[in-house]
């Protein structure tokens, strides 16, 4: 089958879909003013890779074979919108996880390839479906008063399983094809309905995405990046909705639970060290632009602050770059990054971003928040005086100014700077599992040899 063009893609959103938003239902995607901007992105990236060749595939297909395979897809997959994004890593921590249960279930090893190739042949995208609503934090799936809190089977028959739950902070879902479905955690004896993976289109019966968004509402010019880059955020429910045989990867086989969420946190957590190091990077020229345009670029304190946040990009990208370095090698001859490396990483770039984020605030001052909008610059009776006094010296004229601090309010201080604040945290998991997973694969043993011989015990 073909590649999509955009507009094909904007078709295949009217496909039954239920989608919500701000209380109301969704008629068609491609005309809700709020999600507009979002399905213009998405079609843009199919436009932009369109092949019509019959066997043709986009880049997001691609399987590395070798560090560099792995080092040039993340750095075309900083150019890609979100649910592209959300596509090849989807996919990719799918095959991790088939290429780890091959010798135990090589039959949901053969499923997921299969579904793979589905995907491929008809230029799908997907999104990953794995936190669940989770209930009382404190007690596990099992112990719930409601069992619903946790996605789980609910039915079982010779053609099938049948699901019901609920799944959260999904981008891009209701954009997007195909929902795969991961349980969130580790499932213990007892706990074998709720240790589930399968693939489920969005316009299945029994789906529905409730959409949230940074998306602004008021004028876009005011949002000089959140304008062109938003995608919804989807609240996903499965109810009572059935999966066929060929579509489940996992259905009770409590010892690989954990198998799903390990290998996607391993892929969306390089994908959001390769996103933190482009952001420091960012946030370095932000606050060198606001600082020249201040007439403070040469105070010691900023050149320290500034200096900061350089060595936080710097650091970000070395544990990049060491992550895929490090690479691993499976025995289907593609490779997947370090799990050290990039645990490390993620942690520290998502740690310390707060701080870099401190450091331009600090730097751009009040008026990053109170520069006055464009329309007042343009307006006969205030514009002059907002050009007067927004102007710092020749060459930093107001509407220059101006930009700048509309641009770090939109990246770092209104509704999309709050929502990346958080999503820096906690996209592939929260810190606690980074450190967990680092701290798994750090070779501790060699760490006691070398202290041992320092005090002198070897």
């Amino acid at each position: 089958m073909a590649m999509m063009t955009g507009e094909q893609y904007r078709e295949s959103l009217r496909d039954g879909r239920q989608l919500y938003i701000d209380g109301h239902a969704i008629a068609d995607a491609t005309k809700e003013p709020l999600l507009e901007r979002s399905v213009d992105w998405i079609a843009e990236g199919y436009d932009r890779f369109h092949d019509p060749a019959p066997n043709a595939a986009g880049p997001y297909y691609d399987i590395p074979g070798s560090p560099q395979d792995l080092r040039e897809q993340l750095e075309k997959l900083l150019e890609w919108d979100m649910v592209t994004v959300t596509t090849s890593q989807g996919l990719l921590a799918l095959l991790t996880a088939a290429a780890r249960m091959r010798d135990q279930y090589p039959e949901y090893a053969d499923r997921i390839e299969s579904y793979f190739e589905y995907c491929k042949e008809r230029d799908l995208r997907g999104v990953q479906t794995i936190t669940d609503a989770k209930g009382h934090r404190k007690l596990s799936p099992s112990k719930q008063p409601d069992p619903d809190v946790y996605v789980h089977i609910v039915d079982r028959n010779a053609d099938g399983i049948v699901i019901t739950g609920a799944k959260m902070h999904i981008s891009a879902a209701g954009l997007s094809h195909e929902l795969v479905v991961m349980p969130t955690k580790n499932m213990k004896p007892g706990e074998e309905d709720w240790a589930v993976a399968c693939a489920v289109p969005v316009n299945t019966p029994g789906v529905k995405i409730i959409n949230t968004t940074y998306a602004p509402r008021g004028h876009a010019e005011y949002h000089p990046y959140s304008g062109r880059y938003n995608m919804p955020e989807g609240f996903v429910i499965f109810d009572k909705v059935f999966v066929p045989n060929e579509r489940v990867f996992l259905a009770g086989e409590i010892e690989h639970s954990a198998t799903f969420a390990h290998s996607l946190g391993l892929w969306e957590r390089l994908g959001g060290t390769a996103h933190l190091a482009e952001t420091g990077d960012l946030l370095v020229g932000l606050a060198q632009l606001v600082s020249e345009a201040n007439g403070i670029a040469d105070v010691p304190h900023i050149r320290d602050k500034i200096c900061e946040i350089i060595i936080y990009a710097t650091l970000v990208r070395a544990g990049l770059e060491a992550a895929i370095t490090h690479a691993h090698a499976t025995p289907e001859g593609w490779v997947y990054p370090s799990e050290l490396y990039t645990n490390a990483a993620k942690h520290f770039g998502a740690a310390e971003f707060s701080h870099m984020v401190r450091h331009l605030h600090d730097i751009g001052g009040g008026a990053i928040l109170t520069a006055p909008t464009m329309d007042d610059l343009r307006n006969d009776e205030i514009g002059p005086y907002v050009a007067k006094y927004m102007k710092t010296m020749e060459g930093v004229d107001a509407e220059y100014r101006m930009k700048l601090f509309h641009a770090v309010r939109d990246i770092t201080a209104d509704t999309y700077g709050g929502w990346q604040l958080v999503t820096m945290i906690q996209s592939g998991g929260g810190l606690f599992a980074q450190r967990l997973v680092a701290a798994k694969h750090y070779d501790i043993a060699a760490a006691k040899r070398l202290a041992l011989e320092a005090a002198g015990l070897a």
